[in-house]
């Protein structure tokens, strides 16, 4: 075997785990019973994007998907740190009800 088909081998196994974890990031987006388990599904399933772009790029000998990589690897970046702040929102909304309810009970046996 020489190193080029053991480079393509290699290329071609590596696709096919990366695609194997894009879809088992793709059921934990579904199936995710949190906000949080979707968060990070989605962040794994942009990091596989960014792992895909680049072993295929050696694939097809084209150089030009690494830019690519990197635009989905800052827009992956943004998305991720938009939905950190919209998850924190999120529970700190959750958390003033549950202790406004909590108030509210507590000073209804009180009386």
């Amino acid at each position: 075997m020489s190193t080029a088909d053991f480079l393509d081998l290699s290329v071609q196994i590596g696709l096919g785990l990366i695609l194997l974890g894009l879809a088992v990031a793709f059921i934990r987006l579904a199936i995710g019973p949190t906000l949080a388990d979707r968060v990070v599904a989605l962040d794994m399933m942009n990091i596989t994007i960014i792992a895909f772009c680049g072993l295929y790029a050696i694939a097809i000998d084209d150089p030009s998907l690494l830019d690519v990589a990197i635009v989905v690897a800052l827009v992956g970046f943004l998305a991720t740190v938009a939905l950190a702040r919209y998850a924190e929102r999120y529970f700190d909304r959750e958390n003033k009800a549950a202790d406004t309810d909590a108030s509210q009970t507590k000073g209804g046996h009180d009386d």
